[in-house]
């Protein structure tokens, strides 16, 4: 399987990379982001690009893929609605809709969060825009989409996240976490859990295409 990896320096995907680098089914990895990740690996190829509005000038790395993963994104945290929506619907369909003229049959797997509100009309900003993303998203002609709702995602294997408050949270609630994984499966899952469970629905396809955060824990 060759796969095209988006926002590999984010927590969740440092995961997902990590698992995709160690699965055997997965031949490739074409990491797209603004930043390298810097890691050296047979499998691993890294494509810097700023303009997320614009992929054009990369289109030519971007076909010969069976499976794309999104995990591209940022926290809605004192974000105004254009921005959030700028960074987590405009940068996201951009790219699926340059993905899906190049690869129709490819399977698109993306990261969203509980909570997304599919009708588009709710309160919470990043609720909606999550919510638009995933509708537009199933709409394209991709062989298949799958939408990944999780909830907290402990982070395994010395990740750690981007974001300082994550990372003073992670850090003040480290001896808890794997506790809190194996009681609430319902609503926390794993960077490794995410990763593998990712792989195995771009390759083995899935029953329902918005997977909630105990349907991943279940993959």
């Amino acid at each position: 399987m060759r796969v095209v990896l988006f926002g590999a320096t984010g927590m969740v995907g440092q995961g997902v990379l990590r698992e995709c680098l160690l699965d055997p089914d997965v031949e490739s990895v074409l990491s797209v982001g603004r930043s390298a990740t810097g890691q050296p690996h047979v499998k691993l190829r890294e494509l810097v690009h700023r303009d997320f509005l614009d992929c054009s000038p990369i289109e030519s790395e971007l076909s010969g893929f069976d499976a794309c993963f999104f995990c591209l994104g940022v926290s809605s945290a004192g974000m105004k609605e254009d921005d959030y929506r700028r960074i987590t619907y405009d940068f996201t369909m951009a790219a699926a809709r340059t993905l899906a003229r190049l690869n129709p049959d490819m399977t698109f797997v993306y990261v969203s969060g509980m909570g997304t509100d599919s009708s588009e009309r709710g309160r919470t900003m990043w609720a909606r825009v999550k919510g638009k993303t995933e509708n537009e998203l199933l709409g394209l002609p991709f062989k298949a989409a799958y939408m990944f709702r999780p909830g907290l995602i402990v982070p395994l294997d010395g990740i750690k996240s981007k974001t300082r408050l994550y990372r003073a949270f992670y850090a003040g609630m480290a001896p808890l976490l794997p506790l809190l994984n194996a009681a609430f499966p319902k609503y926390v899952t794993t960077t490794a859990q995410v990763g593998r469970a990712m792989i195995k629905v771009a390759r083995q396809g899935a029953a329902k295409p918005v997977l909630e955060n105990s349907d991943i824990n279940a993959i």
